[in-house]
């Protein structure tokens, strides 16, 4: 038996809470893990709730790629990333005390900014106290997405493309930087090469058996 609107709305909005207070303790278990490890881990762990967050929204779009591809394929990457860089975590605590109060002002400004533009400008016209609507079964949120992005913002879209093809280009070439000791392939001297250069032919003479 289907629940009712109301029993559904009230449904929906006691797993929201609940992914909502996941998704909180997770963002604080990213930003006070000690081991670096385990911050990738609650990021994924938030990443998940997020996901279940966008679901409960009908957004099954935004949900499966921030599945697939943040926690498929760029979590899994930097997971990697961070147990191959054999961090020295007795270094990095040192510094922290140092600069902790840098990072308290920091946190202190960005909460009184997102407070300010909250109370100046509220939520941007939605209306918080209006239950949620379900969408028609006919409704795809994967056609709507693609409609405003294609064509409302495609100039955003486009340039966004393009600084990621740069961050791409520059991060390729800070990794080929000259280093001592470093074999670089020549290609032109590859291409010119002849068979006489390469290849050396022995005449030897052959021996008579006894």
């Amino acid at each position: 038996m289907r629940p009712t609107g109301e029993a559904e709305a009230v449904l929906v909005q006691i797993l929201f809470y609940l992914f909502a207070t996941l998704l909180v303790a997770g963002a604080l278990g990213v930003i006070s893990a000690r081991n670096p490890v385990y911050s990738v881990l609650f990021l994924v762990f938030s990443f998940i709730n997020s996901a279940a967050i966008w679901l409960l929204v009908e957004a099954e779009f935004l949900a499966i790629v921030l599945v697939l591809v943040y926690v498929g394929a760029v979590m899994v990457l930097f997971l990697f990333v961070v147990m191959m860089l054999d961090i020295n975590l007795a270094e990095i605590r040192q510094g922290f005390t140092r600069f902790a109060w840098l990072g308290w002002i920091t946190a202190a400004a960005l909460i009184v900014e997102i407070v300010g533009v909250i109370w100046r400008h509220g939520l941007g016209g939605v209306d918080v106290g209006r239950g949620f609507v379900s969408e028609p079964a006919n409704y795809s949120n994967t056609l709507a997405l693609g409609r405003v992005l294609y064509t409302r913002y495609a100039y955003p879209f486009e340039l966004a493309a393009v600084l990621l093809v740069v961050a791409i280009v520059a991060a390729i070439a800070l990794t080929l930087r000259r280093r001592p000791g470093m074999k670089v392939q020549d290609v032109s001297r590859q291409v010119a090469v002849r068979a006489e250069e390469r290849l050396r032919v022995v005449k030897v003479s052959a021996e008579k058996r006894s």
